[in-house]
């Protein structure tokens, strides 16, 4: 008997310290349960897999250090170029090579690295380790980005979303305002649809140049964002559900191609070749009226956040104050890229490895993330957004996080399947001839042959359950 009552009173016990410590995990935050876990793991060491550059240096010389410092394990970076990040954790997951306990994964990659077996279910290390309210403080398209197949294998730490930014000077001149509703018979403010967008470029641009140009967008690189924004804004879809060919060649496609390359006439010169930095070189140097282009702009457009030595690079601003924001033309922006953090499957070193994401991606630690020049970290959570600090950073931060916020809740996804890299590499290809002359007809239908040949060579059905996974996403297509 005298076991028996030893066994209840020890049971009790028990029970009363799981309770206890339950109630103490949900009083806590996610960053503060990180840190005093990772504790246990004191004198081990992670791989973290880091963009190459502002990126990686947020690691490297802020947030890895004061791990270390903090809980005793040190972080050592792995810094990648973003086109080598997907390709080579892949290729080092195949060798076995245990070369990475925390991996990058873009959004658009998660479908291809779950199914290659690179990355683990994250469930059992929150159920340990985590606060799960504070995943209610994510914007829900960020929020929805971390799961495939019903599973949760990414923290999201950087939430990208393409911005309309506009010289507020130059849409609210009373001169041009009525100029321009006697010649469009609407008013002159941030476009409703791309249609706008085009005009109000040609108007600015008949009105001020030389010295200013009424639009200046990316035309190289990543074009299959660009391209797969407006496509589905103007109601397009990726595939013909039933066959999985591409339909990405159809009247839509050809419409919003033909009108991203004839608008590039009422742009800048030589607009055919800009990129990242020519865009944001012209908005600074107050040489275009509007654009669309990455929330960094906004900072560094207001000379914010470029006081690092390792931002020397981002050209001075003689527009401070001058710029708006707006949610780009047609109401549903493209998430374009992000970024989550995802645990290894052949990581010796899950534990903390999972800390470290759990720490960066928590509410307190991202706020400070997202506001600091270096790491290109931006704003994905609703605390983020609301921050009075944040809000006090410029006169329009706050107009610039609310923009951030409800783009962010109506934007469209990365599309992401299997093999997605191949497709998107693809698109861009064909954009990009177009905008460099050739017909757009005939490079989207170049386009929908190599996708074609594609869904043949992965196989119709599992591409097409991969599809079905990623469309049925309230991000994938926003059908209004």
């Amino acid at each position: 008997m005298a076991i028996d009552i030893k066994t209840k009173v020890l049971g009790a016990t028990a029970l009363a310290l799981t309770l206890a410590g339950g109630a103490q995990a949900q009083d806590q935050d996610a960053a503060t349960r990180a840190i005093e876990a990772a504790r246990e793991f004191s004198g081990s060491t992670i791989t973290v897999v880091a963009e190459a550059g502002l990126q990686a240096l947020l690691d490297k010389q802020i947030t890895g250090p004061e791990f270390e410092e903090r809980t005793g394990v040190k972080v050592e970076i792995v810094e990648l170029p973003f086109e080598e990040i997907y390709p080579k954790q892949i290729l080092e997951h195949q060798a076995g090579s245990g070369a990475y306990d925390l991996m990058l994964v873009a959004p658009a990659w998660l479908a291809d690295t779950v199914e290659n077996g690179a990355v683990v279910d994250l469930q059992p290390f929150i159920d340990k380790y985590g606060v799960p309210a504070e995943d209610e403080d994510i914007n829900p398209a960020f929020r929805d980005y971390q799961f495939y197949d019903g599973k949760q294998y990414g923290m999201m730490v950087d939430g990208d979303v393409l911005v309309t930014y506009y010289r507020k000077d130059l849409f609210e001149d009373a001169e041009a305002a009525a100029a321009f509703k006697e010649q469009y018979g609407y008013d002159l403010a941030p476009p409703a649809d791309y249609a706008r967008f085009g005009d109000i470029a040609c108007f600015l641009t008949e009105r001020h140049a030389p010295d200013i140009y009424g639009a200046g967008v990316i035309n190289t690189g990543y074009m299959f964002l660009m391209f797969s924004e407006r496509f589905r804004v103007a109601g397009g879809k990726f595939f013909e559900p039933e066959t999985m060919r591409a339909t990405i060649n159809d009247q839509t496609a050809v419409d919003v191609l033909t009108q991203m390359v004839e608008q590039n006439a009422c742009m800048a010169p030589g607009i055919e070749t800009w990129g990242f930095a020519e865009n944001l070189s012209a908005l600074n140097a107050g040489q275009i009226a509007m654009t669309i282009s990455w929330p960094p702009l906004g900072r560094w457009s207001q000379g914010v956040n470029i006081d690092d030595e390792a931002l020397s690079w981002v050209p001075p601003t003689t527009v401070a104050d001058k710029v708006g924001y707006a949610i780009n033309p047609g109401g549903h922006p493209e998430l374009a890229v992000g970024f989550m953090s995802s645990v290894a499957t052949n990581s010796d070193n899950k534990d903390a490895a999972y800390l470290y994401g759990q720490w960066m991606h928590s509410r307190a630690q991202s706020l400070k993330n997202v506001m600091r020049p270096v790491g290109l970290r931006d704003p994905f959570r609703i605390s983020h957004y609301e921050s009075p600090e944040y809000q006090a950073l410029w006169p329009g931060a706050k107009d610039y996080l609310t923009v951030l916020n409800e783009g962010a809740a109506q934007g469209l996804a990365d599309f992401a399947w299997i093999d997605t890299y191949r497709y998107q590499d693809a698109m861009s290809r064909a954009v990009i001839a177009a905008i460099s002359g050739e017909d757009p007809k005939e490079a989207l239908d170049a386009l929908a042959a190599e996708w074609d040949a594609l869904t043949d060579e992965i196989g119709v059905e599992r591409q097409r359950a991969a599809y079905e996974a990623w469309a049925a996403k309230p991000s994938a297509y926003r059908d209004e």
